[in-house]
Parts: structure tokens; C-alpha cells; sequence
């Protein structure tokens, strides 16, 4: 028979009585008189409110802090081993490098959230025993684990997750890139355009996983298992479509190059249509006009300064792309997948044809989901039905933008729809 486990007294906290520990936190973070750093320990603050606190570098070990709402709170670097957050809300939080070994996440949401480099591995706390000396502690609700918690659009980039107990977990369209997933157990998870590049996934299973158009770019897959799980549309090493290494590469650039500077009367335009070009790395500031690359992969490219006037990019995978500053006017983004993409200060406003006619760019059904669009020139694009989940449009050029039935849900810089003033610029 198990042997009966140590009680721990945890002390009930009132909302006034955590407000004045933040305040106190907040004091000492700024270095004003009066401060004293936050410490929650084994502390009962269940149902509580912390939201948009910063409580950086904050002391949560073993706290019961179930149902809490932490929406926008900055946590980094802060302690939450072995704490009992589950049904907690993270929306949004700051995270990065949080401690949360052993703490328990069941049914938290944590969709958004920036757990950069955070530990989420297992992990146990050991209480003084009268006769044992040490005994091993658990919170009474299945600690170690965030099984059916939602981490949509979470980033998780280099996050320790080994071990981990996550069935049922929802990753949809979260950064994972070169996070540690060794023996993880991601049964029935949805990691449905998840960013799993560089990870390693040896040993964790993921039967019945949903890893539609996830990235699995130099993804360690030994011994893993992915039995029943959904593959279809997943980025992986092996060449996507047409492979550029098949492809004359350094006579099509020069042709087309030739033909926008002569405008058409020498060279030739190239095509692309359908071509991985992973493997070239970078055509920043590149002069591809007119360039036609349906359903071609540019993943992970660095675009910067490219010219694409005009360009036929529909279907293009363009995730994680850098396209800082690239001429995108009037182009054809018809369905492209540009989640995580750097589109800061690009120009994706109208393309001036003869007659005076305007081409505007057209990005119609595109998924843009945690893309970043600030300070570019969106006048006049089009976005109907896009999705456009988390993206930044702070300090971008919105005239006349067409936003018909897009997904905006979490989006950031857009104008009050009740006054149509843009937003104030901090």
C-alpha cells in the first residue's frame, strides 16, 4: 500500500493581497523604494486575476494557481516548477525561459503565448518526511503534464518539451523549431501547420497526430511514431514538387533579368511553377519582375529587397520567409502560406499599369498568421477570406484595404472598427 502523502498547508491569497504583491514586484522591477520581489510559493491563488502584470523572474514553485487569468502578463524567466496552472489563462503571456518542469498545464490556454527557450519537462518536488526524510510531493491533480491545453500559435522555438505528457495538446500553427519533443507523448495532438524545423522528435509519439502542413525541415525523426497521424502537405527534406537542382537556375536569372531591363524585347521571363527553391538560401534584392512561382516552396528564404512586381506567387509556400522591404506591388498571393513571414516595410500596394490602371496585390485566401506587416504599404491589397491570426499591421499604410471576411482574431495595429481611427501609436 502506498504510504500516505505529506500535507502541504497552502496559503489562500485574496485578489487585494496578490495586487499588492505585483505592485510590490512591479517596484522593485523599476527600482523604486518599496519593492520586493514576487513570491507565490505554495501559495493558493486559484481563480485569480494577474492579467498584463509583469511578473518577470516572479517565485510560483508549487503554487496552486488553477483557473488563474494571466492574459498578457510578462513571466520571463520566472520559476512555476511543479505549479498547478491547470485551466489557466495564458493568452498572449511573455514566457520566455519560464521554469514549468513539472508543472501541470492541463486545459490552459496558452494560444499566442512566447515561450522562447522555456522547460516544460518533468520534474518532482521532495517535502520533509518524519520518517522517510524526504518524500516526493505531487499536487492531487495530475502534475507534469498539459494534455488538451491550447498552444495555437504559441511560440515555443528551442523549448525543452522531453518527456512530456501533451495528448490531445493543440499546437496548430505554433513555432517549434529546434525544440527538444525527445519521448514525447503527442497522441492525437493537433500540430497542424506547426513549425517543427530543426526539432527533435526521437522517440515521441504522435499516433493519430494531425501534422497536416507542418514543417519537418531537418526534424529528427528517430524512432518516432506516427501511426494513424495526417502527413498531408508536410514540408520535410525530401524536395517539394520540382527540385531547382533539375533546373538551368543561373540561365533563367540571367534571361529574366535581361528581359526586365530591356522591357521584353531581349531574354525570356522565367518560371518557377511548382520549384523547391529551399536549397538556395537567399535572392535577396534579386530582380524578379513578373516572375511566375505557382505552388513553388520558397521556405525560409531570405527575400530581403526582392523585387516581385506583378509576380504569380499563387499557392507559394512563403512561411518563415524574410521579405523585408521587398517590391510586392500588384502581385498574386492568391492562397500563398506566408505564416511567420518578415513582411516589415514591404510594398504591397497597387502596381501602376498603362492607361493609368492600378493593379492592386491580391492575397486573397492567404494564410498569414503571426506575420509580421509593420510600417509596409498595404494600400488598396486585397485580403478577402485571408487569414490573418496574430499578424502586426502596427504603423502600416491601410488605405483603402480590403478586409472582406478575413480572420483578424488577435491581430495588432488595425483601426477601431467603431471609429475607424487608426489605433494610437505608442
Amino acid at each position: 500500500m502506498r504510504a500516505q502523502q505529506t500535507a502541504v498547508n497552502f496559503r489562500r491569497l485574496t485578489q487585494l493581497e496578490v495586487d499588492a504583491i505585483c505592485a510590490r514586484h512591479d517596484r522593485l522591477w523599476h527600482a523604486k523604494p518599496g519593492g520586493a520581489r514576487a513570491v507565490f510559493s505554495f501559495a493558493d491563488l486559484s481563480g485569480l486575476s494577474l492579467r498584463g502584470r509583469n511578473l518577470c523572474d516572479a517565485d510560483f514553485t508549487g503554487a496552486v494557481a488553477a483557473d488563474c487569468d494571466f492574459t498578457g502578463a510578462r513571466l520571463d524567466n520566472a520559476n512555476m516548477f511543479c505549479a498547478d496552472l491547470q485551466s489557466a489563462t495564458f493568452i498572449e503571456a511573455s514566457m520566455r525561459r519560464v521554469d514549468l518542469r513539472g508543472a501541470s498545464l492541463r486545459g490552459a490556454n496558452l494560444a499566442g503565448a512566447d515561450l522562447f527557450e522555456a522547460d516544460l519537462r518533468e520534474g518532482s518536488i521532495a517535502t520533509a518526511d518524519a520518517k522517510l526524510g524526504l518524500r516526493p510531493y505531487e499536487h492531487p491533480r495530475r502534475p507534469g503534464e498539459f494534455s488538451g491545453a491550447s498552444l495555437r500559435g504559441a511560440n515555443l522555438q528551442r523549448s525543452k518539451l522531453s518527456g512530456v505528457m501533451a495528448v490531445c495538446a493543440d499546437f496548430t500553427d505554433a513555432v517549434m523549431r529546434e525544440a527538444k519533443l525527445v519521448r514525447a507523448n503527442l497522441k492525437h495532438c493537433s500540430l497542424h501547420g506547426a513549425d517543427l524545423a530543426g526539432a527533435d522528435l526521437s522517440g515521441a509519439d504522435l499516433a493519430g497526430a494531425d501534422l497536416r502542413d507542418a514543417v519537418l525541415v531537418g526534424t529528427k525523426t528517430i524512432a518516432w511514431n506516427v501511426s494513424g497521424a495526417d502527413l498531408e502537405g508536410a514540408l520535410t527534406d525530401k524536395p517539394h514538387g520540382r527540385d531547382v537542382a533539375e533546373l538551368p537556375y543561373g540561365e533563367m536569372l540571367d534571361a529574366h533579368a535581361l528581359w526586365c531591363e530591356t522591357g521584353g524585347a531581349e531574354g525570356a521571363p522565367s518560371a518557377f511553377d511548382e520549384a523547391d527553391l529551399r536549397v538556395l538560401k537567399s535572392i535577396r534584392g534579386l530582380n524578379l519582375t513578373a516572375l511566375s512561382a505557382r505552388s513553388a516552396v520558397f521556405y525560409g528564404l531570405d527575400m530581403e529587397g526582392v523585387q516581385l512586381q506583378g509576380a504569380h506567387l499563387e499557392g507559394a509556400d512563403l512561411r518563415a520567409c524574410n521579405l523585408r522591404g521587398a517590391d510586392l506591388r500588384g502581385a498574386r498571393l492568391v492562397n500563398a502560406k506566408l505564416s511567420g513571414a518578415d513582411l516589415r516595410q514591404a510594398h504591397l500596394g497597387p502596381l501602376l499599369m498603362a492607361g493609368d490602371r492600378l493593379l492592386p496585390a491580391d492575397l486573397s485566401g492567404a494564410v498569414l498568421k503571426g506575420a509580421d506587416l509593420s510600417r509596409a504599404d498595404l494600400r488598396r491589397a486585397v485580403f478577402v477570406g485571408a487569414d490573418l491570426e496574430r499578424v502586426s499591421f502596427v504603423g502600416a499604410a491601410l488605405r483603402q484595404i480590403d478586409l472582406t471576411g478575413a480572420c483578424l482574431a488577435g491581430a495588432k495595429g488595425l483601426p477601431d472598427p467603431e471609429t475607424d481611427a487608426p489605433p494610437p501609436d505608442h
